[in-house]
């Protein structure tokens, strides 16, 4: 006799956080977007993108984003330090360059979309929506929306 295990949802939590499952689901979707060899490749872009998102994203919309990833995704915006001033999103990807040995602001950028492209259907429209009204303008286009905001 098989007994099925029922994994336990936490409330506000979306199921996929708990779910042992999800990280390696979220590392496939980015391997998949980034047309990375390997999914040690894409793991490794993934703790890259999100531990410098997790620097930039404050208040209700940190939590919110900690509680809708995969418990893994969670701890790695969960363990940065918020930063004192926000970094435009071409500054952003120069970062994420500066954290990943031989990377350029052209790979760099790839790989930001890569892992920023994924977190939509995991997360959610309005959390995304809510994340980039705390961002400077030009975030949008790195989490695979149009960047619609007026030039100033």
């Amino acid at each position: 006799m098989s007994t099925t295990t029922v994994p336990r949802v936490t409330p506000g939590r979306a199921p996929h956080a708990t779910d042992d499952n999800g990280w390696h689901q979220l590392i496939e979707a980015v391997r998949e977007t980034g047309l990375y060899p390997t999914r040690t490749k894409a793991e490794q872009v993934t703790r890259t993108v999100l531990a410098a998102l997790g620097t930039h994203v404050t208040g209700d919309e940190r939590v919110d984003l900690a509680r809708a990833l995969p418990g893994e995704a969670a701890r790695l915006i969960a363990a940065q330090i918020p930063a004192t001033h926000r970094l435009t999103a071409a500054r952003f990807v120069d970062e994420v360059a500066s954290r990943t040995p031989g990377a350029t602001s052209a790979t760099a950028r790839w790989d930001v979309s890569s892992v920023l492209g994924a977190l939509p259907p995991l997360i959610g429209d309005d959390l995304v929506t809510r994340i980039l009204a705390q961002l400077p303008a030009g975030y949008a286009l790195l989490f695979g929306r149009a960047d619609l905001t007026p030039a100033s």
